[in-house]
Order: structure tokens, then sequence, then C-alpha cells
């Protein structure tokens, strides 16, 4: 699971990476950031939309949100921030607490796992704090 997650970031970074504009001169490149907190509902019902939060820091004013990171993996999802760095500035490390609200609608009958990613370990292994949510029939 966390294999895939991996191999999806690295594809990603691979491909943000490269140029983002024609002139072949870009400055910006793609970082998955750690969620700190990650605010859900106790229960789901299914057929229902609930919104969702996570927390996250913008590790310096170089960095700016891009997207969430939100994978399915049965009935698991796996979270994360993917944030835009531009490497040709000079910015002081200082961290800047943000936070995103994103929907979910409730498709499945079987309990939701939010795997939220928590960054990397010593030896360079994904770590995620999993968060287990029951689903209720209306």
């Amino acid at each position: 699971m966390s294999k895939n997650f991996l191999v999806t970031i690295l594809i990603i970074s691979t491909l943000f990476s490269c140029s983002l504009n024609d002139d072949g001169n870009s400055n910006l490149r793609l970082k998955t950031l750690p969620i700190k907190e990650a605010v859900v509902p106790a229960e789901f019902i299914f057929g229902q939309s609930y919104t969702l939060k996570v927390i996250y820091d913008l590790p310096s004013k170089c960095h700016s949100f891009h997207n969430l990171f939100y994978q399915y993996e049965g009935t698991s999802r796996v979270v994360a921030v993917n944030s835009i760095v531009n490497i040709n500035s000079v910015c002081a490390d200082t961290l800047i607490e943000k936070e995103y609200d994103f929907r979910v609608r409730v498709t499945q009958h079987e309990d939701y796992t939010f795997k939220f990613w928590k960054g990397k370990d010593d030896n360079d292994q994904d770590i995620f704090e999993n968060i287990l949510v029951p689903v209720l029939e209306p």
C-alpha cells in the first residue's frame, strides 16, 4: 500500500521536476507535505457527504498549496498535501500553519480507513496515521 503511494509520489515528482512552462526555465518544484492533524467525523452514513479537514505546515513562504493527494486503495484512502516550491527564491524557514477542507461522499458500505501521510521515518519509510470511520446505513 505505501509502496503504491511512494511510486505515485515519485511519478508526480518526476513530472513536476520537469519544466512547468514552455521556456524550460521553471523555478517550481512539487513537494509532498505531512499532515499534522486530521479532523474527521466519528461515523459516516451511507450516501451522505461530509467535510473533512487536514492541518499542515508550509515550511516557508516559498511554499504554496498545490493540491490534495487523495488516492483510493480498496476501502482505504491515502491523503497528503502537495505543495509547489519556488526553489530560486530566498525564504526564511518559518512554519505557516494552514488548513484544507475537502468533501467525501460515502459510496461504500464498508468502513473507511483514512491513511494520513505523516512523513518518513529514519529508514525512509512512509509513516501514516490511520483513522477508521465506520459506515452506518441510513
